[in-house]
């Protein structure tokens, strides 16, 4: 296990973005390092994966920027890098939500002992939701968690406004988490904005939860956004997720072998074989299919992949 598979994140006022990525780009110049970074004037949100000492090497870079001491890093362990290349990005929003938030109104952050503690003391008047996308939780989400069917994240203000109807705003005690901990810090200052008074946070997402505390009152493994796809918190970890074409337990992620849909899904080897990496017959016959490779885990959609012809 050489290499480090880095999650991070951090909300500063960053005048200068544009420069920020030319210097990520000069210092990762000849280093060993993958990554998808993206920076706003808002701060930054990096998913990033390097030979260990290039890692190091980055992690005490960044902190020496002032606005960037403070950083906090979850680090996992691999056998290889995790990105297809370098991806560094001047992004307008740092988690596109299309709606402006007072980030004062943010939760109350919960470490990952303390949010294990509340979910044992977990009451009826306590709702636990799981902010992410539905293809993520389907693979692995906490237990008795309300699972919302979001596919992305722009659709969460709706979700939030209709929670306000079904829930008292006012005894209600919301505890909600996600992967890496960003989106919870923008959507549980949205759900205060629309009138919950008790909202709580998972403090560094499920990754750093995993690393603190196992599967602990988790179901199934954790979907992330890199080759790897889906990563046990523990080595206990069970399958809970099903194939997309029938009910074999399988938390194997597959990109639709059709290019003009590109849906991911999960699937099970025999079905995938079936339909050549496709999600239905239909997008098995069209005539641009990238070439379906058998292989035990296969990496989510890269360009290099060529088309039939």
């Amino acid at each position: 296990m050489n290499y480090y598979v880095l999650a991070y994140y951090h909300f500063v006022q960053v005048d200068d973005p544009e420069k920020l990525v030319a210097a990520h780009h000069a210092f990762f110049e000849g280093r060993d390092v993958t990554c998808r970074i993206y920076i706003s004037r808002e701060g930054i949100n990096g998913q990033f994966s390097a030979y260990v000492s290039d890692a190091e090497a980055y992690m005490n870079w960044l902190k020496e920027d002032e606005r960037f001491k403070e950083i906090e890093f979850k680090v996992h362990h691999y056998h290889e890098n995790v990105f297809p290349k370098i991806c560094v990005k001047v992004r307008e929003q740092l988690v596109a939500m299309d709606e402006p938030v007072d980030m004062s109104l943010t939760g109350e952050h919960l470490s990952s002992e303390k949010w294990k503690e509340m979910l044992q003391e977990k009451d009826e008047d306590t709702i636990l939701i799981d902010v992410r996308n539905d293809y993520e939780w389907k693979v692995g989400h906490f237990e008795g968690a309300e699972l919302p069917t979001l596919e992305q994240f722009r659709e969460f203000p709706k979700y939030a406004r209709d929670l306000k109807d079904k829930k008292d705003p006012d005894k209600t005690k919301v505890m909600m988490y996600c992967t890496g901990g960003i989106r919870c810090e923008l959507y549980s200052a949205l759900l205060k904005k629309v009138g919950f008074k008790n909202v709580f946070q998972l403090e560094g997402g499920v990754i750093k939860y995993g690393l603190k505390e196992g599967s602990d009152h988790w179901k199934g493994k954790l979907f992330v956004f890199d080759d790897r796809m889906a990563v046990p918190l523990s080595d206990s970890a069970e399958t809970i997720s099903q194939c997309h074409k029938c009910t074999t337990l399988s938390d194997i992620y597959y990109n639709c072998a059709n290019v003009d849909c590109n849906e991911l899904f999960t699937c099970c080897p025999d079905c995938a074989d079936k339909f050549q990496g496709c999600c239905s017959v239909a997008c098995q016959q069209s005539p641009r299919r990238r070439l379906y490779e058998k292989t035990a885990r296969p990496k989510p959609f890269r360009k290099k992949h060529h088309y039939l012809s």
